[in-house]
């Protein structure tokens, strides 16, 4: 099952990040460049919707499938080099790639990537992960304890993700930090706006609802 589609919070986080496409967006047929689009959720969308998109992906298993319907152009590429020509496109979405970079070299590098294809006022939608999100994740399960939370300071402190708390290796950002970073690779205008926030371990108050489809999610829209 898709992560975006599997718990309330991460459709809450499904809900929010297609608001903010909709109203960050230039209208379509704009050219969108989906990078490390995960298994093509946001460009299948985006593309249901009149927009050209180029999903890149670091994996070609994941997007055959899709290859095959021809709703986008998708190919294997790496953030920090992309294959695309000097001010080729619309839009630019960076939604996994500044977490799983844990370098800032690296995080450096794919947004001036970005900024190099983008055409003049284009637009770059970059997403990062909180840095309490560990500590909120482990709190709300009920497993914070002494040894976990002796592992989480260092992460409080640095950003750089341990993998032997879960997930994988990566970096949470601070709220100046990736307006920082983003700013530095020569993007102007940089707002930073939330998507799930703080409480987003309410929204799974309810218990396991892994089956339950999109459609039938609360229209829950959190402010900026």
């Amino acid at each position: 099952m898709q992560r975006l589609f599997r718990f309330r919070h991460n459709r809450l986080e499904l809900l929010r990040t297609r608001e903010l496409l909709q109203r960050q967006l230039p209208s379509p047929p704009a050219v969108v460049l989906d990078v490390g689009g995960g298994t093509g959720v946001h460009a299948a969308w985006l593309a249901g919707r009149g927009y050209r998109c180029i999903w890149s992906t670091s994996s070609r298993g994941m997007f055959e499938p899709q290859l095959s319907t021809g709703t986008v152009t998708a190919e294997v590429g790496d953030a920090r080099r992309l294959t695309q020509a000097d001010a080729s496109v619309d839009a630019v979405l960076l939604l996994g790639p500044l977490y799983h970079l844990v370098g800032r070299a690296e995080r450096i590098a794919a947004l001036v990537e970005a900024r190099r294809v983008l055409r003049p006022g284009g637009v770059l939608l970059a997403a990062a992960i909180g840095r309490f999100m560990a500590v909120l994740d482990w709190a709300q399960s009920g497993g914070l304890t002494a040894d976990v939370a002796a592992k989480l300071v260092p992460v409080l402190s640095s950003g750089v993700h341990d993998p032997t708390l879960g997930f994988t290796d990566a970096f949470f950002h601070t709220a100046a930090q990736l307006q920082q970073e983003v700013a530095e690779a020569g993007f102007a205008d940089v707002r930073v706006v939330g998507i799930e926030g703080p409480a987003w371990t309410i929204v799974d108050a309810p218990g396991d609802d892994a089956d339950a489809r999109l459609d039938s999610a609360p229209a829950l829209r959190p402010v900026d």
